[in-house]
């Protein structure tokens, strides 16, 4: 048994995932009736929605995670465990592990996504995604590995490929990493090379649809543009990617057909499901989607299963106008507390409405002191939106040390523009002595 059985009368909850969705579900269950497992492979909760400032070097790994034993240490009725899940005995009702299983009573899976290339999974090497710290430390690396290579070659024959950076996808995501690069050229390393001019380097955002931030209105999209360029950062719309190597990639627009020179290249594009949610649904019956979802029903459970849920980045859930909800840390953050309230309620004979997600807003940061905010009637853009950006995230962090940590590293970095976790380490250190060598 991986799970000790404290409590045989309590009812069982097995909630696989410790991103948004998972831990809400663990925290509003803390005066349930129940017994909650947590099961992460990581034991850390991760703020993604800052990934991209520990990948530019404004923040480290550490402000942006908490451990989940030192998250849910008051609660009693809950243990963590630290686990990777490999399958569901549904018919028994046990999750299986590696190296052991755990009954539940009621199950709840959020384990969130990852990335798709559409069918190039040999892209990835060569254009490292942003969903994991480890991804953020390795872009990271690769992005300040490129200056310092410029540096040690600017007396030999020009290199483009050093100081082009190319970011594939024009979501939040790709726009708030573009304009933290630009950030970083143009101030944080202004004045601390003697050979090159970072402020020289190249930014292209890459998007395959006709305008950026395509979740948002038209106009926000036109203003988030214009900040980006403003910066000095190239946009191509309409534009695709058909092939990625160590040393360029090749863009089409039309009929017509580029070779870009970089070697640094970043994944912001298609997203697909957890492979859990492959296993889950051969598991139950359950349908899948094109990025790999599981069709929920209206109170989040699966069809004929409703003892187990999915929320978060696996689940499909279609609206009443027709709509699926987005990947979203507040679709994952309501989800979570629905199902909680729910599990909770049917424990002490109660019911709930059916889950009904309420928009609260998107917002998306475009390098410094500039954002897009949509509240529905109210769009702000500039720096209001900025600080409503600063705001949000800082109150959505789930440990208050984390919090304190990131404003009083914001305050220091907006007042001296510097960026002070450009470390270069691992991997990607060992990798900028092998390409000197080339």
């Amino acid at each position: 048994m991986a799970a000790s059985e404290k409590n045989e009368n309590s009812h069982r909850v097995v909630i696989v995932g410790g991103g948004f969705g998972g831990l809400n579900v663990a925290r509003y269950l803390r005066r349930a009736p129940v017994q909650v497992t947590l099961v992460d492979r990581r034991n850390f909760h991760l703020f993604q929605p800052l990934l991209y400032q520990v990948a530019s070097g404004e923040l480290s790994p550490a402000n942006i995670a908490a451990p989940l034993r030192n998250i849910l240490e008051r609660q009693p009725n809950c243990e963590v465990l630290m686990g990777e899940v490999i399958g569901f005995d549904v018919a028994n009702r046990r999750v299986t592990l590696n190296g052991g299983s755990i009954p539940y009573d009621t199950l709840v899976v959020a384990a969130g996504a990852g990335h798709s290339y559409f069918g190039h999974p040999e892209w990835e090497p060569f254009a490292p995604s942003l969903k994991t710290i480890e991804d953020a430390i390795e872009i990271r690396g690769r992005v300040f590995s490129a200056f310092e290579m410029a540096e040690r070659e600017a007396d030999q024959a020009p290199r483009p490929e050093l100081l082009n950076f190319v970011i594939v996808g024009g979501g939040p995501t790709g726009v708030e990493l573009a304009g933290a690069l630009a950030d970083i050229a143009r101030y944080a390393l202004k004045r601390e090379f003697r050979r090159i001019n970072p402020a020289n380097s190249h930014i292209v955002l890459v998007e395959a649809g006709d305008r950026l931030l395509a979740a948002f209105p038209p106009e926000l999209s036109t203003k988030a543009q214009a900040s980006l360029e403003q910066l000095g950062v190239r946009v191509h719309l309409k534009t695709m990617v058909t092939s990625i190597a160590a040393d360029h990639v090749m863009l089409q627009s039309g009929d017509q057909t580029q070779r870009l020179p970089t070697r640094t290249v970043i994944w912001a594009a298609g997203v697909a499901a957890s492979p859990l949610a492959k296993k889950l649904a051969e598991a139950t019956g359950a349908t899948l989607d094109r990025a790999g979802r599981i069709a929920v029903e209206a109170d989040l459970s699966l069809s004929g299963h409703p003892e187990i849920f999915v929320i978060g980045d696996m689940a499909d859930y279609t609206q009443s106008n027709g709509k699926s909800l987005p990947g979203v840390a507040p679709v994952a953050i309501q989800q979570g507390r629905f199902v909680a309230r729910l599990i909770d309620a049917r424990q002490r004979g109660k019911t709930l409405p059916m889950f009904r997600y309420r928009e609260l807003g998107n917002l998306a940061t475009i390098g410094r002191s500039a954002a897009v905010a949509d509240f529905g009637r109210v769009r702000l853009s500039g720096f209001v939106a900025w600080i409503l950006w600063l705001f949000v995230h800082l109150m959505n962090i789930v440990n208050f040390r984390n919090r304190v940590l990131v404003f009083v590293q914001w305050g220091w970095n907006y007042l001296t523009y510097e960026r002070s976790a450009r470390l270069i380490t691992g991997r990607e250190a060992r990798r900028a002595m092998e390409r000197r060598s080339e």
